[in-house]
């Protein structure tokens, strides 16, 4: 196998290209993971929200049952 770099310091400079260079791979990745994250996150609020809700309805309900 050929490397393009002969070493550590070398790849991450990239001939002076190397801030922009991992500046985009950081901003990608960044990207990529609020892209996975988020939507769980939303996904367990919301669960969460449900639950609430089918709680004070069934409070509701067992509220009302009592005045009959």
């Amino acid at each position: 196998m050929n490397f393009q770099f002969q070493d550590l310091n070398e790849m991450l400079l990239m001939g002076g290209h190397g801030v922009y260079v991992w500046a985009a791979v950081l901003v990608s990745l960044g990207t990529l993971i609020w892209l996975v994250v988020s939507p769980i996150l939303q996904h367990k609020q919301t669960l969460k929200e449900i639950g609430l809700n089918l709680t004070r309805e069934e409070l509701r309900n067992q509220s009302g049952n009592k005045d009959i």
